[in-house]
């Protein structure tokens, strides 16, 4: 699965909570539940009311399309700082389209901003742009960074395929090799650039055994792909169980898709 078709943006939004810490509302659910189509913008988190929840969500309509915005906003006991609503409505402008896999977190008067962008210039341009509209009560932080261009000539060579393992184990299939063997040829182009190799299962099962699995069936791949001659160093491994899926667990084809490896170049 190309790691640029899953997900375009997720934001979670919380204004303050009285009397107490506000903490971050998850950017996905750890269940598995979540199904996130081609590009599709996920906005979650606590609002004070309806009307700013109807606010949020028609301004990212407005941006992305109707049809790309996954509304998981709820109504909560919080308190939004003065003019939160305008404010955010500054946030979310015509520029956040330049990022992509992006997070953006609002809570209260402190913005975190993450994602892939073109180029240097772009990375501080759109920070600062952001921060410059918004009054000083406000905190930007930039997480952005400039994304790798190899990252399509890997996308490009896994395309839609799913690396196969046997069911239930982290050994692979004569199919899952087959991939493998195109993509260590595409991975030794990269010249000194480091991948990470990313595992993913369906919600089947507990997900802390999901996770492990996950992560066993990446070390599997990287030590498949060390066999054909990568050097060990540059590959990393990350196991993210069923918490990242890109189609729904209520099937067979869904789960099929679910259990996948991604493969990501580091900037």
């Amino acid at each position: 699965m190309k790691h640029t078709k899953v997900l375009a943006w997720s934001l979670a939004l919380c204004c303050a909570v009285v009397g107490a810490q506000t903490t971050a509302p998850a950017m996905a659910p750890a269940t598995g539940a979540q199904v996130l189509g081609p590009n599709q913008v996920v906005v979650a988190g606590t609002v004070p009311d309806e009307a700013t929840r109807v606010q949020v969500v028609s301004r990212l309509r407005e941006l992305y399309g109707a049809d790309r915005v996954v509304d998981q906003l709820t109504l909560g006991a919080v308190v939004a700082p003065p003019q939160w609503s305008q404010n955010l409505q500054k946030v979310l402008s015509p520029s956040l389209k330049q990022v992509s896999r992006g997070q953006l977190s609002v809570q209260g008067n402190t913005i975190d901003l993450k994602g892939e962008v073109a180029n240097e210039a772009v990375r501080q341009q759109m920070a600062s742009d952001m921060a410059a509209s918004l009054n000083p009560t406000y905190t930007v932080r930039n997480g952005l960074r400039v994304a790798a261009q190899e990252q399509s000539l890997v996308d490009q060579t896994l395309g839609n395929r799913i690396v196969e393992f046997e069911a239930g184990s982290a050994v692979l299939r004569p199919a899952g090799t087959g991939i493998l063997d195109e993509m260590a040829l595409a991975l030794s182009k990269l010249k000194g650039k480091k991948v990470e190799v990313i595992g993913h299962t369906d919600a089947q099962g507990g997900r802390v055994a999901n996770v492990a699995l996950s992560l066993a069936r990446a070390q599997a791949v990287k030590t498949y792909l060390v066999s054909k001659g990568l050097v060990a160093d540059a590959i990393g491994t990350t196991g993210l169980g069923p918490d990242r899926p890109v189609a729904s667990n209520a099937t067979e084809e869904g789960r099929a898709r679910n259990r996948r490896i991604e493969f990501r170049v580091e900037p």
